[in-house]
């Protein structure tokens, strides 16, 4: 992983000075979710319950008849709407993740690669496996450095509206809301929501530190830098 980490850092992917370099991070911000997909797609086949977001998804898909990745997409372009609408900074990997993960993990599911778990001992070990497939790839997406998840720039954007409130206590709130919702229309619940409700942050955390990555070290480019960028440099080609 160490090696990897350094092929990042010498290919100069933080930097987006020119249309190569953005069509590079794209194309690995692509990859990275495509992967992180089939990272959540064996949370949901540990069948212990899905992850907060992953309920109401699931639950959605179960109640309108659509794919998963297609709930997927209308809960994250929804959120990218209030991400743009409260003014947080828009990156054009954030319309990447809204479209990739879902239908990655509706891509896994239509070949389906992996089963559902019968044991939840078996359940809880894809579980972990999966959150931590996750977290290195939302590490290589990260350093494409065109835009955090459109989930987590809602919870920065809450966070600076309510301050009177821990980040850590609206992230708690936000995803019991969205779990309950979930659940009413009839998502998983169970054990694996509580494991990814309170796993995911420290196994990112540790994945993050076994790379000596920081993410807030990162600058992510906006779109409109990004479309600026690009614009220049190939009209001046």
């Amino acid at each position: 992983m160490g090696v990897f980490n350094d092929m990042l850092k010498n290919a100069s992917l933080h930097q987006n000075n020119s249309w190569k370099q953005i069509a590079m991070n794209m194309l690995l911000a692509a990859v990275s979710l495509f992967i992180n997909g089939f990272g959540i797609y064996l949370t949901i086949q540990a069948n212990i319950g899905a992850s907060p977001w992953d309920v109401l998804h699931i639950g959605m898909s179960k109640s309108l008849g659509i794919l998963y990745g297609t709930a997927s997409i209308i809960v994250s372009l929804s959120i990218l709407a209030i991400d743009i609408s409260l003014r947080e900074p828009i990156g054009i990997a954030m319309f990447i993740d809204s479209i990739v993960v879902g239908k990655s993990v509706d891509f896994f599911n239509r070949i389906n690669l992996v089963p559902k778990c019968t044991s939840p001992v078996l359940g809880v070990a894809v579980m972990l496996l999966g959150l931590t497939i996750a977290a290195y790839t939302q590490y290589t997406y990260m350093t494409a450095s065109l835009g955090c998840g459109p989930r987590d720039t809602l919870l920065v954007a809450l966070s600076k509206r309510i301050k009177k409130v821990p980040i850590g206590g609206l992230s708690i709130a936000l995803l019991t809301t969205v779990t309950f919702i979930g659940w009413l229309l009839g998502g998983p619940v169970g054990i694996g929501t509580l494991i990814s409700a309170f796993a995911t942050g420290p196994i990112m955390q540790v994945a993050f530190k076994s790379v000596k990555f920081n993410a807030a070290e990162v600058h992510h480019q906006r779109i409109d830098e990004s479309f600026k960028t690009v614009f220049t440099h190939s009209h001046a080609a």
